[in-house]
C-alpha cells in the first residue's frame, strides 16, 4: 500500500503521509498533524508508524509534510540580525507563514483528504526552527492548531524567553510536547550554545504563566544531538503524549510518570525485597533509575516511614542491606522503606546529571575552580529536581506501597548533602527529617551561609519543624569540616522539641569512605 502523495497547490510543495487504514476505511476519519520542513521527519519513520498502528500503541495519524520557501525567514517570529557575519539575517515572517498555513493549506487539506478538522485533532510539528514556530503557532493560532511538537526547538532566538515571560498564558486547550537533547549546541560558540538551558527555562516559564503542567511533556534526553535522527525518534514519543490512548485519557494521573519496573539485569546476587524502576520525569525531562527496599513484616495503620536517598547507584546497596540487618525483630529498629534516586549508569557516581539537579543556579565566577581545569558543567536543576520528587516520585512510591507521610527523610551525600540543606532551608515541609553527608556548603560562594539569617529568623518563629544530622569525615578538606562545624554551631541554640540538630563527625574517614559508617548513624538518628 502506498501511504505517500506528493502534491503542489496554493503555491506549496507538500508530502502527505496516509495512515494504514486510510483507504480501507474510507468512512473513517483522521486527525491530523502539519509538519514542517517538508516532513523529513515522519518520512525517515514511516514504517515505525506503521508498526505502531498495527500493535494499537499509537493513534493514526494523517502527515503533512509542508516544504518552507526560506526556512529563516518562514520559521522566525521576528526580524533578527544573523549570528555570523555573511550569512543573511532572519527574516521574521513566521506570522504570515502560521495564518497561511491555517488560513489556506488546512482548508485545501480539510477538503481534499478525510481530515478531523477541529482544533483539538491538528497538530503543528517541527524541529529546530520548526519547532520555534510550532510554538508560536500556539500563541497566534490555537483555534487552528490545538496539539504543539516542539522538537529541539530553537528557544536561543534572540527575544523568545522575554516574549514567553511578556505574554499571557497559552490556552489550556492546548497539549505540548518538548524535547531536547543534553549535548544540543554544546559545540556553538554564538547563543546557540544555551539550546539546552534556554528550553529548560522555557518550559518552567510556560508552566509558571499559567499552562496547566499536566498538559505539557518535556523530555531532556542524555547524549541527545541536534540532528534529524534524534528529532526523527522524539516525533514518534510526541505523537504518543499529542494523541493519547482512550486509557490514558481515562486515567492520567496513573499514567504521567510512571513507574516501569527494570530487571534485576545480569545480577548474580540481588538484595532480597528490592525492586527496580524506571521513571521518566516531566519536570526534569530526565529518565531515573528508582530502587526500592521494602520490608517483609506488614506495614503499620499509618504506613512505613520512608528514607528518600540521592545518589541512588552509590547508596542504595549499603541502605538496604544495613535496614535487612537493623531492623530485624523482635529487637531490631522499626524497618522503613529505602527509595534510592540514581540514573540511567552502571557508575556509582553520575556526575553530569547529579551536577545539574542537586545544585542552584551558580555562574562559573561563583565557583572555584575544578582541579582538572575544565568548566563547571549545567548545574542549576535543584527546584526542577525537587517538584520532580515532590509531584511526581512521591505519589508513584505510595501507589506502590503504603507510605506514612508525616515520617519522611531525605538523604544526600556532599553536592547531594548541599541538596538536603537547600530543601531543608527552602521546603522543610517536604521532609520530618534531614541527613547532609559532607554537604558542599561551599557551593555559588557559601550560598547557603547567606541565606542562614533568614533561615534563623524562621527558626527563632517556631516555622520550623524538623530534625537534622549533619555528618562529615575528620579527614575531609578542613574548608569543609569548618563549614559544616559553621553551620552546626549556628544551628545549635535553636534545637529543642520542634527543630533537632545534631552533628557527627568520623574519626578517621575521608570524603567517600565516610559514607558506611554515616549510613549506621542516619538510620538510628531517623528511627
Amino acid at each position: 500500500m502506498i501511504h505517500f502523495e506528493r502534491i503542489e497547490a496554493l503555491g506549496r510543495e507538500m508530502l502527505v503521509y496516509l495512515p494504514p487504514s486510510y483507504h480501507r476505511q474510507p468512512d473513517r476519519r483522521f486527525p491530523v498533524a502539519y509538519v514542517q520542513d517538508g516532513g523529513e521527519l515522519f518520512e525517515m519513520v514511516s514504517n515505525q508508524l506503521d508498526h505502531l498502528a498495527a500493535q494499537g500503541k499509537l493513534e493514526e495519524i494523517l502527515f503533512v509534510g509542508v516544504k518552507p520557501h526560506n526556512r529563516n525567514e518562514e520559521y522566525t517570529p521576528w526580524p533578527a540580525p544573523p549570528l555570523l557575519e555573511g550569512f543573511p539575517p532572519f527574516g521574521g515572517k513566521g506570522r504570515q507563514y502560521v495564518d497561511e498555513l491555517a488560513g489556506r493549506l488546512k482548508p485545501y487539506i480539510d477538503e481534499r483528504y478525510r481530515t478531523k478538522p477541529e482544533a483539538e485533532h491538528t497538530a503543528i510539528i517541527g524541529g529546530s526552527f520548526g519547532g520555534l514556530i510550532s510554538l508560536f503557532a500556539g500563541y497566534w493560532r490555537a483555534d487552528v492548531f490545538g496539539r504543539l511538537g516542539l522538537l529541539s526547538a530553537s528557544f536561543w532566538f534572540e527575544g523568545v524567553l522575554p516574549f514567553i515571560q511578556e505574554q499571557p498564558a497559552l490556552p489550556d486547550s492546548l497539549r505540548i510536547y518538548m524535547s531536547v537533547g543534553d549535548c544540543e549546541g554544546i559545540y556553538k560558540t554564538s547563543i546557540q550554545m544555551h539550546m539546552v538551558p534556554y528550553t529548560i527555562e522555557a518550559s518552567k516559564q510556560l508552566v509558571e504563566k499559567g499552562f496547566p503542567a499536566g498538559q505539557l511533556c518535556f523530555e531532556l534526553r542524555e547524549g541527545g544531538t541536534h540532528d534529524s535522527f534524534y528529532m526523527s525518534e522524539h516525533l514518534l514519543r510526541s505523537l504518543a503524549w499529542l494523541y493519547p490512548s482512550q486509557a490514558e485519557q481515562e486515567t492520567p494521573s496513573q499514567l504521567e510518570a510512571p513507574l516501569v519496573p527494570m530487571p534485576q539485569e545480569g545480577a548474580e546476587y540481588s538484595i532480597p525485597g528490592t525492586r527496580r524502576f524506571a521513571i521518566r520525569s516531566r519536570k526534569t525531562g530526565r529518565e531515573y533509575r528508582i530502587m526500592v527496599w521494602q520490608p517483609k513484616t506488614a506495614p503499620p495503620e499509618e504506613g512505613y516511614s520512608v528514607l528518600y536517598s540521592l545518589d541512588g547507584n552509590a547508596t542504595f546497596g549499603t541502605l538496604a542491606e544495613a535496614m535487612r540487618l537493623q531492623g530485624r525483630k523482635p529487637h531490631g529498629m522499626e524497618p522503613q522503606v529505602i527509595v534510592a534516586i540514581g540514573y540511567d549508569s552502571d557508575e556509582p557516581i553520575v556526575s553530569g546529571p547529579r551536577f545539574y539537579d542537586y545544585t542552584i543556579a551558580a555562574s562559573q565566577s561563583e565557583l572555584p575552580a575544578r582541579p582538572d581545569g575544565s568548566a563547571w558543567p549545567e548545574v542549576g536543576g535543584a527546584e526542577a529536581f525537587s517538584d520532580f520528587i515532590e509531584d511526581e516520585l512521591k505519589p508513584a512510591i505510595e501507589g506502590l506501597v503504603r507510605i506514612n507521610r508525616k515520617r519522611q527523610a531525605l538523604f544526600g551525600h556532599s553536592l547531594g548533602g548541599f541538596f538536603a540543606l537547600h530543601t531543608l532551608f527552602s521546603r522543610p515541609e517536604s521532609y520530618q527529617s534531614y541527613i547532609a553527608g559532607s554537604p558542599s556548603i561551599w557551593w555559588k560562594g557559601h550560598d547557603l551561609l547567606k541565606r542562614w539569617p533568614k533561615v534563623e529568623d524562621k527558626l527563632r518563629r517556631g516555622e520550623i519543624a524538623a530534625s537534622l544530622l549533619i555528618g562529615i569525615g575528620s579527614d575531609e578538606k578542613p574548608s569543609m569540616v569548618a563549614d559544616a562545624e559553621r553551620l552546626y554551631e549556628g544551628m545549635l541554640p535553636y534545637a529543642g522539641e520542634q527543630f533537632k540538630v545534631q552533628y557527627r563527625r568520623f574519626d578517621g574517614e575521608g570524603h567517600i569512605s565516610v559514607l558506611p559508617p554515616l549510613v549506621s548513624e542516619l538510620l538510628r538518628f531517623i528511627r
